[in-house]
Order: C-alpha cells, then structure tokens, then sequence
C-alpha cells in the first residue's frame, strides 16, 4: 500500500502525477465541491421529493448515474446484479478509495433517515476526487448501494465482488449531533409465518387452530425474555397479518422481528433464545411455524480510527467539531455497511442535520433532511470526505496503518 499512496509524489516527463501537499489538493477538492453547489443541492432535493423503497430506488439510481456521465465518468449502472446499485471510477493507479451513496427510503415516512443527504454528499465527495485523481495518482469509486433499510444492497455487492481491491471505504449519515460514528451493532430479520387450521368462531371454534394465538403467545414470550437481555441489545417485532374477519378463526398469522446485538457471534446466541419463545408460543396454540430470515444479517460496524482522525480533522476546517458518543446523544442502529467494515478499512460517522431533540426514522427528521442544514450537511460532508480521500491517497502510510487496525480489530 505504501509504493501505491508514494506514487503520488512521482514526477516525470512521460507521467501526468504532479507532487502536490495535502493542503493544495484539499483546497481543490473543496473547491469542487463549491462548483457543483447547486447541481448536489438539487440531487438531494429530487431524491427527497421522490422516495423509493429498497431495490426500487430506479429514479434515484437514474439521477445519480446520469450526473455521473454528465461529469465524464464511465458509470456501470444496475451494476452487480442489481438494478438500483451503480459504480463510477476514475484514476488509473494508487490507492483504491471508495464513496458510498445510500438512496432509499422508508415506508410511509420518506427521508427520515436523511438517505438523499448521503446520496448527495458522497457524489460530490466522489465527484471532486474524481478531478484529481489523475493529477494526485489515485483512484476512487463512487459506489451507489441501494437497500440499506433492511434489504441488504451492499451484502450482495460484497459478495459480488464490489469492493475487490477497495483499499478503504466511507460515508457519512445524517443525525442530530455531530459524531465519529454510529453505535452499528448486528442485526438479524426474520419473518415468522404461523399456520393453524380455519373455522367458524362463533359455531365450530373447537374445530379451528388459531394461527394468531401463536403469534401473540410467541410476542408475550419475547416481551418477557426483553427483561433478561443485555441492556445493549434490542428485539422489536410487529403482525404483518393476523386473520381475515373476526368471525374466522385465522388460519394464518405472521409477524416480523429484528433482532439486534452488539456482535455477530451474541447476535446468533440471542436469536435462538427469541426464536424458542415464539416456537413456544405456536406450540401451546397448536399450530405450526417457520422461521426465516428475511434479508443478509448486518455486521457490527468496525469504525477505523486512523480514518476517523482525518475525517474529524477534516469536518473542523469546516466548522464542525465531532465527538465521540455519549450515553446520552448515541445513535443505536444496524447498517449493511457494518459488512463493508469487515471486509475493508471503513468509517460511518453522522453528520449533524436536525436540532438534538429530533430522532433519525421520525416525520420531523425527514423535514430535516431537505432544509438549509440538510443542504449545508450535503456540501460539507462532500467536501470532508474529499479532503480525507486527499488524506489517504496523500499519507505514505496511512492505508497501511488502517488495514493493520482492522487485521487487529477482527483478531
């Protein structure tokens, strides 16, 4: 890694590499972003004012991938497989950095995790590397990664091959405050499906099995074993379906659950104990269940220090001070990009967007997500991560010191 990041300070007649100082190409990465001020602010507003849930994000991709080839990339879009996912590169040598983009939304509240800021922000983070990679002598992918909100895009992008030969990968999310990261911690979906036997409840209920007596036995088991859990992790569960008319005994029921834990392998512990307490409850009703994990499991995210240090040197030459989280203002959640981390160098940190009484995934956050300080979070977490792309593409061994971290970190 070290020979890739020194080949940006090589100079000859025949090579378009320039030596340039971290704080010259920082300067003209900011000045990038600050050309393209407009044109990101409207990306933003456009996904915003179009939400589209996962794998169904094709206005999103479509926006992001034709501001791409406008700017002169050679995008791959429905890349991997996948219709909604892209990936842009530029530069031919050096160290590999990668850009993520997240574009989908929620059901029913839109925006409310700010995912058109993330968008935003990483094409004009990717968008001004991209000017000079050339000239600095690395490379950088703009990665577009649909379905982080429980489908798993960048888990089937990992499999496939997206981030072979990443030598480092970021993003940054809207929040309330301004942190290093987020408390990512793993996370399993499932889908429960109950199956009873159907009757006339008023004339034959003794002929019936009642599919959402299981279910609702199997939710009070889990609301009882919520007192014995650690108190970081989490179980939430809601009834996609639970019977047709009251009269009927239900035939069927089905609900889905997250379950949530600080690690992979006490994520796998956790989740047989709340998959015995909803079997319990679909064996005292007599019916039958299934089980099923509903999208790939989200890994803990591995947040790299040595990245961080550049990200939050970086967000103070823009007027942000970034902390590390406190009991009292953390963001808990899962990401797909937790799996990212596993595989690369990788940071998260949250952007600040909303006033510190307004929560990610709520009405007002979305409102947020598309105002003045949306926008500001937009054009400066473009110009953060560019500058700490500079940082690692400029550092003789900074990719070094953040690959040994994660070797550390996953020992």
């Amino acid at each position: 890694m070290s020979d890739d990041c020194n080949a940006a300070m090589i100079h000859d007649e025949t090579s378009s590499i320039r030596p340039m100082t971290p704080d010259v190409a920082k300067q003209q990465m900011v000045s990038e972003v600050n050309a393209r001020e407009a044109r990101l602010l409207s990306v933003s507003h456009q996904i915003h004012e179009t939400p589209e849930l996962c794998f169904e994000e094709h206005t999103a991709h479509d926006l992001l991938c034709s501001v791409l080839e406008d700017e002169g990339l050679e995008v791959e879009r429905s890349a991997f497989g996948l219709d909604t996912a892209f990936v842009a590169r530029a530069g031919q040598a050096g160290p590999h950095i990668a850009v993520i983009c997240e574009y989908d939304a929620l059901p029913e509240i839109g925006h409310a995790c700010g995912h058109n800021v993330i968008a935003a922000a990483g094409l004009g983070a990717g968008l001004a590397a991209a000017s000079l990679a050339e000239e600095i002598g690395g490379r950088v992918s703009i990665i577009g990664t649909p379905a982080e909100e429980g489908g798993g895009g960048k888990c089937f992008l990992l499999e496939r091959g997206a981030f072979e030969g990443i030598s480092a990968a970021m993003m940054v999310h809207p929040a309330n405050h301004e942190l290093t990261l987020m408390n990512a911690i793993a996370v399993e979906q499932l889908d429960v499906t109950y199956t009873g036997q159907s009757a006339h409840a008023s004339a034959a209920p003794h002929k019936g099995r009642n599919a959402l007596d299981g279910a609702v036995l199997g939710y009070m088991n889990v609301a009882a074993l919520r007192q014995h859990i650690r108190p970081d992790e989490r179980i939430h569960g809601i009834f996609t379906r639970a019977g047709d008319k009251p009269n009927i005994v239900p035939h069927e029921a089905a609900a889905e659950w997250y379950v949530r834990s600080p690690k992979l392998d006490s994520l796998a512990e956790l989740r047989e104990r709340v998959v015995s307490c909803l079997k319990a409850g679909a064996a005292a009703a007599g019916v039958d269940i299934e089980c099923r994990c509903k999208a790939p499991i989200y890994a803990d995210m591995i947040n790299n220090q040595v990245m961080l240090e550049f990200y939050a040197g970086n967000a103070a030459a823009t007027g942000r001070v970034v902390s590390e989280p406190r009991s009292s203002y953390a963001v808990v959640g899962s990401t797909d990009m937790g799996n990212v981390s596993h595989a690369v160098p990788s940071i998260h940190p949250m952007i600040k967007v909303a006033p510190e009484h307004v929560a990610i995934h709520t009405p007002e956050f979305a409102h947020y997500a598309e105002s003045q300080s949306g926008d500001q979070a937009v054009l400066d977490g473009a110009k953060i991560m560019a500058m700490t792309v500079a940082d690692l593409w400029l550092d003789p061994d900074a990719l070094e010191r953040a690959s040994d971290e994660l070797v550390h970190s996953l020992q």
